[in-house]
């Protein structure tokens, strides 16, 4: 205070001025910031706090330009200094400067927002929240309107990305997916959001099991757990949530099929990576083996994927269902059909059998079955001898 006292008296008392306009304040303020004087957060504090004083003052546009262009220096300079203690006035002068009022430019909620972040004014984080959910909400048809509130949704993003608090992700990643905001504002909520959590497991599990979202938004937000710094078992989990949404959300409309399409492989291949989080996911293997396999139209990556994800696991559950798959395959192959479909799959649950090197007497039995069986071609014969000879038969 002392330093404050020697230092900035001369600048305290000319910003303070009774018969002082907002023009006059903004001409010290921006001495002040031109001299690049450093140690001075009780300076822009007690400036900002005179400033919040005096705005009922306002009449005119001239006299809120002064005040906002004032607010934005003064923002910035607590920002700055990291100036902790400014925290609940720079989140008054937000609210001041609101865009929800028409006369309010954009930018001095901004620097307020952003300089929230900087002095970790972290009581603050659910109006900020609450306030970029609102912006998310909306739809904003004016083009200044919209350029305005954009203004706000980068202050609001800049701050959750500073304070690294959980309960940010999921507001800014609907920022990062939001049509009615420019690609740059998008791409800077998609910039912040690896910055906000490491692992935000549970929050893309809701979002990707929240029946309000669509299936292309269900689809980004699994891509971006992928991108995520989480342990694998985080992302076992939200793989487990992906595929089971990808069965059981109902859509005839033929893109988000296919973005649950694509959901469903994305998961597939990331739990032949790192694991099966919980028993329950076989239910839904089995249905992307199934469906595809009875299908018309099948996805042969999706059943590929699925059996090599099953033949990676190596677990029990997962050499039941291969072995049955082929038993399956047998009957077919004794009494029709088969066709190039049947053949394909065979080649892949075969080899799939044999790269598990599993001990099941009934894997064994079948095999040594096919490869003695005229039913089938040599072809067919030798891809059970070999995976006999994998499980050491």
């Amino acid at each position: 205070m002392t330093v404050f006292a020697q230092n900035m008296s001369y600048y305290t008392s000319e910003y303070m001025r009774p018969d002082g306009s907002f023009a006059d304040r903004l001409i010290v303020l921006e001495t002040v910031r031109d001299a690049g004087l450093t140690g001075i957060g009780e300076f822009y504090h007690e400036a900002l706090r005179f400033l919040l004083l005096r705005a009922p003052d306002i009449r005119d546009r001239t006299e809120r330009d002064a005040a906002e262009k004032s607010a934005i220096i003064l923002c910035q300079g607590l920002g700055a200094e990291r100036h902790t203690a400014a925290a609940g006035d720079l989140w008054h002068t937000a609210e001041l400067f609101d865009v929800v009022r028409d006369a309010n430019d954009g930018n001095a909620m901004q620097a307020a927002l952003i300089a929230l972040g900087q002095v970790t004014g972290r009581d603050f984080i659910p109006q900020i929240v609450q306030r970029l959910n609102n912006y998310n909400s909306q739809t904003y048809r004016n083009a200044e309107t919209r350029r305005r509130v954009q203004m706000a949704v980068i202050g609001c993003i800049s701050a959750l990305e500073a304070f690294r608090d959980i309960s940010g992700y999921r507001p800014v990643f609907f920022a990062s997916n939001n049509g009615g905001y420019d690609p740059s504002v998008r791409q800077i909520a998609s910039n912040a959001l690896p910055n906000i959590a490491d692992d935000p497991g549970e929050i893309i599990s809701a979002i990707i099991q929240d029946s309000s979202v669509t299936p292309n938004i269900k689809l980004v937000a699994w891509n971006e757990m992928l991108r995520t710094r989480a342990p694998d078992a985080s992302k076992a989990n939200v793989a487990a949530v992906a595929l089971t949404t990808g069965w059981t959300y109902a859509t005839t409309n033929r893109s988000f099929q296919a973005n649950l399409s694509e959901m469903r492989k994305g998961a597939i291949n990331t739990m032949r990576q790192v694991g099966i989080a919980n028993s329950s996911v076989y239910e839904f293997l089995e249905r992307s083996y199934s469906r595809n396999f009875l299908s018309n139209t099948p996805d042969f990556d999706e059943i590929m994927l699925t059996l090599n994800t099953l033949a990676a696991v190596k677990s029990d559950q997962a050499v039941e269902m291969l072995v049955r798959f082929l038993r399956e395959l047998h009957g077919r192959r004794r009494s029709g059909p088969w066709g190039e479909k049947e053949r394909q799959v065979f080649q892949w649950v075969v080899a799939c059998i044999g790269f598990t090197e599993t001990r099941s007497e009934d894997a064994r039995q079948l095999l040594t079955t096919i490869q003695r069986t005229n039913d089938y071609t040599p072809h067919e014969q030798r891809l059970a001898a070999n995976a006999l000879s994998s499980l050491g038969g």
